[in-house]
């Protein structure tokens, strides 16, 4: 998809659109309520272009993260676990929790 391109134009003081006259490139009138509705599509796009990853929750919202302190040595023996089987580092700790809640849910 192609990257809009735009021409620096002067901004001035805040106008009423609608009282003033503005025309879109299209040819239609630039009202409040359009403007409104312009700035938020801007908005959500631009919310949609930096959420990153998808959710792992596999709703749109974000996906709650943990950070964890360790020993070089275990940080060094999990990402040559995650480089053998060609996944992220991430999810490597993401199954090492999973499996450590599954045993402690037997445990109990």
């Amino acid at each position: 998809m192609a990257r809009p391109t735009f021409t620096k134009k002067q901004i001035g003081p805040d106008i009423d659109l609608d009282v003033e006259e503005v025309f879109l490139d299209d040819g239609s009138r630039l009202t409040e309520a359009r403007a409104a509705a312009l700035a938020e599509h801007a908005m959500l796009r631009i919310h949609e272009s930096r959420s990153g990853r998808p959710s792992l929750s596999g709703e749109r919202r974000s996906t709650p993260n943990l950070t964890v302190r360790v020993p070089p040595s275990t940080r060094q023996a999990l990402q040559e676990i995650a480089s053998r089987d060609g996944r992220p580092l991430a999810e490597i700790g993401r199954e090492a929790f999973d499996e450590y809640i599954e045993r402690h849910r037997r445990a109990s």
